[in-house]
């Protein structure tokens, strides 16, 4: 355009002139001329420095808390629901300081849950400026029950029945975990340790509500402390050598 109007090439040309080819201006860093390389005219050096100041502030998740949730056979039977309240610290809104609160966690126990089953609340621990707040976890536990003991989804019912019941045979009357009580009877000679099973009397099975374990019956025979000479004698003759 200068030269169409005034004969002549632009003015401005020795200001702008960077070569005949275009192709080789320095279009990634326009700073470089003026030894102020890196984004928005900042040393690369400070560029890295900012990185790392901001990779040493990031959060970090705090390692789970684990609690043992103790519960009843009878809770496990019919399931319940347990409230546990924790303290934990919370950010204010301010982001820097801290305050303490009590929450309220509710933790539904499905019938038949087994030991060892775990429960997660998400984020639920101590948060601070600093970390992520780490889950807190209950972990179901079996309370010791005064009558049975647990074996998976089946209880153990122990009887003790005298030696002439041993042998002569017996009815047993037995607890269940839902108040009722079942009578079993045997004809057979029971050795110290055997197990009967009763079908059906046991803990929901987890993950079939509907079906359940069994009881076992296991047996420990009483032995008397002494016997007379007239009982021993009649016991030689009765039983077999």
């Amino acid at each position: 355009m200068f030269a169409e109007f005034f004969g002549g090439r632009s003015p401005f040309d020795q200001f702008f002139a960077h070569g005949a080819d275009d192709d080789d201006m320095d279009v990634d860093d326009p700073f470089a001329a003026f030894g102020m390389g890196g984004m928005g005219g900042f040393p690369r050096s400070f560029k890295t420095r900012v990185g790392s100041t901001r990779a040493a502030r990031e959060k970090k998740k705090d390692p789970p808390v684990i609690h043992e949730l103790k519960v009843s056979l009878e809770e496990v039977f019919s399931g319940c629901t347990k409230k546990m309240k924790i303290s934990r610290k919370r950010l204010n809104p301010d982001g820097c300081t801290v305050r303490t609160e009590d929450k309220i966690l509710t933790v539904n126990i499905k019938p038949g849950w087994k030991e060892g089953t775990k429960i997660t609340f998400p984020k639920e621990g101590d948060e601070t400026p600093t970390n992520i707040p780490a889950d807190i976890v209950f972990v179901v536990k079996d309370k010791a029950h005064p009558v049975f003991r647990r074996d998976g989804s089946n209880i153990i019912y122990p009887v003790r029945i005298s030696l002439r019941d041993a042998l002569c045979g017996c009815s047993i009357t037995a607890p269940t975990l839902d108040g009722r009580t079942i009578t079993v009877t045997s004809h057979d000679v029971l050795k110290p340790g055997m197990k009967k099973q009763v079908v059906g009397e046991g803990l929901p099975l987890s993950k079939y509500p509907d079906k359940r374990g069994d009881m076992v019956l296991e047996f420990v025979v009483k032995f008397p402390d002494k016997v007379t000479q007239n009982t021993r004698d009649a016991l030689l003759q009765i039983l077999p050598p």
